[in-house]
């Protein structure tokens, strides 16, 4: 069990909180999605969807900072991933995507309410891919699109020192849709999660956090999301995207490089601002996690606190509990 988080037992920033609540959301084909809440219940929320190997650990330092300026943080573990359910990798598609955060929305936020939606990699695809729903439109008041991209993943990323073409492309897809086991966190590892998906300057605690995400995702959902983003293709849905949207891009970002931030900046209808974090690779939430969080706390201040203030969310059936550890890595 987590332990709570006192003076006397202080957390490390990237240890997951133990979240205030529990709970399931029930998606459209009736898979079970692990949801979270952090921060005071009547706090402004904010709604933050994971990356592609990840869970909600993730947002661990992101949920530590804007908790303690008071806003309610619901996060989510994407289907396959953390405490969600596998359901079927099968049928794993951007239309489930969609499916999965609405149906987190129906669950955490009462009649009426709003909240900031934010989305890191493939959890900003997932709001990318919702455009066209109309409870995202009904729910968001704006979103956080970071170290993303809605099309040509495999075609623009920069993993590989070799020039654009055919074979990168090919030798890209074949590297980043392995289902090869990746077994225990080790020191070649973290070298190799570090080159990949974060900057020069990223430090060891952050790098062994996001090693141990990785690692624990199973082997089977890596390789079945994985095809999904080998394909993708939802550049059609940033017209869609109507609410106030800021976009982050890791300079130095391998996998989203900075070339797909700026194309999503320039589509959306109401795009407020492109940052691009010098030296910062794909993981910013854990390499830059208060510059995250500042973005998220200012779009609460600027696109959502005016009409929510003083509203008191809808009673809503939960469970309050000491969340277990992130699972131990996969063996190989």
């Amino acid at each position: 069990m987590t332990a709570p988080e006192t003076a006397s037992a202080a957390p490390r920033p990237y240890d997951p909180p133990v979240p205030r609540l529990t709970t399931q959301a029930v998606s459209a084909d009736g898979a079970e999605l692990h949801v979270e809440e952090h921060g005071p219940a009547d706090g402004a929320a904010v709604v933050l969807a994971h990356g592609w190997t990840c869970s909600t650990a993730f947002w661990a330092p992101v949920i530590r900072s804007l908790t303690a300026d008071g806003h309610r943080v619901v996060v989510y573990d994407q289907r396959g991933h953390g405490r969600s359910a596998l359901a079927d990798p099968a049928r794993y598609s951007t239309d489930v995507l969609a499916d999965d955060v609405c149906a987190v929305l129906d669950t955490v936020l009462g009649p009426g309410e709003q909240a900031v939606l934010g989305g890191h990699s493939m959890g900003a695809m997932t709001l990318m891919a919702a455009a066209c729903r109309p409870r995202l439109a009904e729910c968001a008041a704006a979103l956080l699109l970071c170290n993303t991209g809605p099309s040509r993943l495999v075609g623009e990323a920069r993993v590989l020192p070799l020039p654009a073409g055919r074979v990168r492309t090919l030798v890209h897809r074949r590297l980043l849709g392995t289902g090869a086991p990746l077994g225990p966190v080790t020191p070649l590892s973290r070298r190799l999660v570090k080159y990949v998906t974060m900057g020069a300057t990223s430090t060891a605690e952050q790098v062994e956090a996001c090693a141990r995400l990785v690692h624990a995702c199973p082997r089977k959902v890596r390789a079945a999301w994985s095809q999904v983003l080998n394909t993708l293709d939802i550049e059609a849905d940033l017209a869609r995207l109507t609410p106030p949207t800021a976009v982050i891009s890791g300079g130095a970002d391998r996998l989203t490089p900075p070339v797909h931030g700026r194309r999503i900046a320039a589509a959306l209808p109401h795009c407020i601002g492109h940052t691009e974090l010098p030296g910062r690779g794909h993981m910013a939430p854990v390499e830059e996690p208060d510059a995250v969080a500042a973005a998220l706390a200012g779009l609460v201040r600027d696109h959502l606190l005016p009409s929510t203030t003083g509203r008191i969310p809808a009673p809503r059936t939960a469970t309050t509990t000491d969340v277990p550890s992130q699972p131990e890595e996969e063996s190989a």
